[in-house]
C-alpha cells in the first residue's frame, strides 16, 4: 500500500509514520516498478511489537483528556 493509505491504516498521520520509518518501528518500504509501497502483512507486525511494548492505554479514554 503506498504512503498515505499505509499511515492511514495505522491510524496515525503522514509525518508520525514517516517518524515511525525512520527510526524503524515500522518497515521499510518496497519499490514495485516506480510505485513505493508497504506491505501490510509487515505493517501488521510492527504494530504489533509496538503493542507488545507496553504501549497500550489501559483506559480508552486516557490519553485524549476523557476521565
Amino acid at each position: 500500500m503506498q504512503r498515505e493509505v499505509a499511515a492511514r491504516y495505522l491510524g496515525v498521520g503522514v509525518t508520525e509514520f514517516d517518524g515511525m520509518v525512520a527510526d524503524r518501528r515500522m518497515p521499510l518500504p518496497s519499490r514495485i516498478g516506480r510505485c513505493v509501497v508497504w506491505d501490510r502483512w509487515k505493517l501488521d507486525e510492527a504494530f504489533s511489537d509496538l503493542c507488545d511494548d507496553n504501549s497500550r492505554i489501559e483506559d480508552v479514554g486516557e490519553g485524549r483528556g476523557e476521565g
